[in-house]
């Protein structure tokens, strides 16, 4: 089986003074995690899809699938954690628990307030997951990537063609993913925000998936308005 969690566990303080996270802002005609919800209907190969959020929200996430998506949209609403690392365990056990997890189950783990991945990037996961047991999707540092130290001085500035900006789907082989995380350590889960960190902390192999550009993170008003200028375009749909 393949699945889809799409993590929309935050709450969106970066956003300004909202009423509603910003994965139920409205974008265009619909909310942001509805676009992002309908990337992965799309896709063929993705057997099921489980939204993770705020326990709070969890009704008023499913109410607004029955009314953008329809009531046999089939997608599976879970209660989140206190933080990412949290809210993709809790989308694990999730499935585990009504799904079961087989050795060759494939998850892909992808920001709410992503709407704009393509079809091109969910299949590269899909299959970089299988061959190599995880996937991270980043693209190409377009500036120079500086490093400072604890003070603030300049400490390094690593070759521009070895930097990447993460972005998401991250995709891994989920019964491996979920060991890894429930063994996280109180310090590890303050260290590894990011599941690909830990996995090369722990010597696992990520494989680099070329993402988009336009596959931004809606996290600021400023990344909203550019959000809604990339929506009147629809060439991020193929």
């Amino acid at each position: 089986m393949i699945y889809a969690e799409v993590v929309a566990g935050g709450k969106g303080t970066r956003m300004g003074n909202t009423e509603l996270p910003k994965q139920f802002l409205m974008l265009g005609e619909k909310p942001v995690v509805i676009h992002t919800l309908e990337r992965f209907l799309e896709n063929p190969q993705v057997d099921r899809i489980i939204l993770c959020v705020p326990a709070e929200w969890k009704n008023y996430a499913e109410d607004m699938i029955t009314e953008y998506l329809g009531e046999e949209s089939g997608i599976d609403v879970a209660a989140g954690g206190d933080h990412r690392n949290a809210t993709v365990l809790s989308g694990c056990r999730y499935i585990e628990e009504r799904y079961g997890i087989r050795d060759d189950d494939i998850i892909l783990t992808h920001d709410a307030v992503r709407p704009f991945v393509t079809q091109r990037v969910i299949d590269e996961n899909i299959k970089a997951a299988g061959k190599y047991g995880a996937a991270v999707t980043a693209v190409g540092a377009v500036d120079t990537i500086a490093e400072a130290d604890e003070s603030g001085m300049l400490k390094n500035i690593p070759p521009r063609e070895k930097m990447y900006q993460e972005q998401t789907p991250q995709t891994f082989m989920l019964g491996r993913m979920k060991s890894v995380i429930e063994g996280f350590t109180d310090e590890e889960q303050r260290l590894f925000t990011d599941v690909c960190k830990a996995y090369l902390n722990k010597g696992i192999p990520v494989k680099v998936v070329e993402g988009e550009p336009f596959n931004i993170k809606i996290t600021t008003p400023y990344d909203m308005k550019t959000a809604e200028m990339i929506i009147k375009e629809k060439e991020y749909l193929k």
